[in-house]
């Protein structure tokens, strides 16, 4: 809290505020459509500026979590309403509130029917994002978690394309499966802990035997929603058919949960088990990185392509949290910030083309930069950003990841170097297959340039991932304090465990 205001339950709940309102516009429809669109975009225009205040109070010098608000809610139970931010969640919750007004903006023309309840339906995603990132109560965490799956079903479904209900009960089943048996996993922590409160759930050490059946559990849904390979199969699907706003979230800030997962809960609680499965992991990671580069080479939709580039981005995640070094957990962290800053810049690119030329097809378009050039110039920073270009928040991420590695082992360092060559060629490709060469057809010639409304979503991601490219130390000070306390954690919850045998 800062004074005597509520600052996290504040920003959490804003967006439902906007969604009562919405809920109270009447009127023609073409009315009711544009006050919906200007009601959610300040409400959560407003949501980021309130957002802003925990930067401005925030000590990443001070350990542990701060804001901290607690109350009762299943007192009998143990089970309370207990909301904190560390130098991990924080940054978490300032991308979900600035991805979330520049995802309306990208809505504006693109969405023309039941538009109000497409807005409530993203102000709700709002809340949940928010409130899973902010829980520091098991079951609230899981709440939110699963809550986040109830718009984002609607938004594909509702508002997508040709096979949406498809991809739609594709995503819903794959992630709900997972975290049915995540449920079960925090079931018998809280009978065995006599708490849902993840503070005291992180020192409470666990049995070296039920570790291995929690990280499991745990990592039935984590590895669903980072998404890894086999599982991640939903996700080409649930992008390619979600309307642009959708996948800029969905690729922006909905793919961090299971990485934040995995620090949250595997880390600190499940050590031993962490530490067992770690090769796995790289396994896993690895095949990846090197499959879904392959296969993005192999596509033509624009769409489709990206969406396999971040299955492969989010293995670079995975192994830097499971090298259990600091530059690897550091290097995941800041990976994963940027890559939600740059998938939802470039899933973007293709909704702009879309909209004018209502294909996604690659061989449709040439000569591209030609017809758009501001438009190119966005285009060309943010695909080498995502190639990780030096000065680009790409490439810190991803250098700390492959230090991490290095010292895990220098095999998993080659492997996952791979990604890096993997990447450069699909997105080159990409580009110059839309950019260069002849115009290609009358349609392409008459493409209008890029408007004002989107050069400013374009702005704002433009500036962040400049900024952290060269000024890295503004995002990893915040995070380092946190991530060095996760892993004395990780490192005291297996000591604790094996002293206790």
């Amino acid at each position: 809290m800062i004074g005597n205001w509520p600052l996290l339950t504040i920003i959490t709940f804003l967006p439902m505020i906007g969604v009562m309102f919405l809920l109270m516009i009447r009127g023609e429809d073409d009315l009711v459509a544009r006050n919906a669109r200007h009601v959610a975009l300040w409400v959560s225009g407003f949501t980021f500026v309130v957002s802003l205040a925990l930067v401005l109070n925030f000590d990443p010098q001070a350990p542990g979590y701060q804001f901290e608000e607690r109350g009762d809610w299943l007192p009998g139970a143990g089970i309370s309403y207990h909301l904190g931010v560390d130098g991990i969640s924080m940054p978490f919750i300032l991308l979900s509130t600035l991805l979330s007004p520049l995802a309306i903006l990208a809505s504006w023309k693109a969405i023309t029917v039941r538009v109000r309840e497409y807005m409530i339906a993203f102000l709700v995603l709002e809340t949940m994002m928010i409130g899973m990132f902010a829980s520091l109560d098991m079951l609230m965490f899981y709440l939110f978690f699963e809550g986040v799956l109830i718009p984002m079903f609607i938004i594909i479904g509702v508002w997508g394309g040709a096979r949406r209900v498809y991809a739609a009960f594709k995503f819903f089943l794959y992630t709900l499966l997972g975290s049915v048996l995540m449920l079960v996993c925090m079931l018998a922590m809280y009978i065995d802990a006599g708490t849902t409160d993840i503070p005291m759930l992180t020192s409470y050490g666990f049995a070296a035997d039920m570790q291995t059946w929690l990280f499991l559990g745990f990592l039935a849904s984590f590895a669903v929603k980072v998404p890894m390979w086999p599982v991640h199969t939903w996700l080409p699907d649930a992008h390619v058919e979600a309307p642009t706003a959708g996948s800029m979230i969905l690729a922006g800030v909905l793919l961090k949960m299971g990485g934040y997962g995995f620090i949250r809960f595997s880390l600190p609680m499940f050590p031993l088990a962490s530490e067992f499965f770690a090769p796995l992991i790289f396994a896993l990671s690895i095949i990846a990185i090197v499959y879904t580069s392959l296969v993005a080479l192999a596509q033509s939709d624009m769409k489709k392509l990206i969406a396999y580039s971040s299955v492969a981005h989010m293995g670079f995640v995975t192994i830097g949290i499971f090298t259990l070094t600091e530059q690897g957990v550091a290097g995941a962290m800041f990976q994963m910030i940027s890559h939600g800053l740059v998938s939802a810049a470039l899933f973007f690119c293709v909704g702009v083309v879309y909209d004018r030329l209502h294909t996604r097809d690659i061989g449709a378009y040439g000569g591209v930069a030609a017809v758009m050039p501001r438009y190119a110039v966005f285009f060309m920073f943010m695909m080498l950003a995502s190639v990780g270009l030096p000065g680009t928040s790409g490439f810190v991420g991803e250098m700390l990841v492959l230090v991490g590695a290095w010292k895990a082992s220098s095999w998993v360092a080659l492997f996952t170097a791979t990604g890096l060559v993997l990447g450069a060629t699909y997105m080159l490709w990409l580009y110059r297959r839309v950019m260069f060469g002849k115009v290609v057809s009358a349609e392409v010639e008459a493409m209008e340039r890029i408007n004002r409304r989107e050069v400013l979503i374009f702005a704002p991601l433009t500036v962040l991932v400049l900024w952290f490219g060269i000024y890295p130390a503004s995002l990893l000070d915040v995070m380092a304090s946190s991530i060095q306390i996760i892993l004395d954690s990780a490192a005291a919850g297996g000591a604790i465990v094996i002293a206790g045998r």
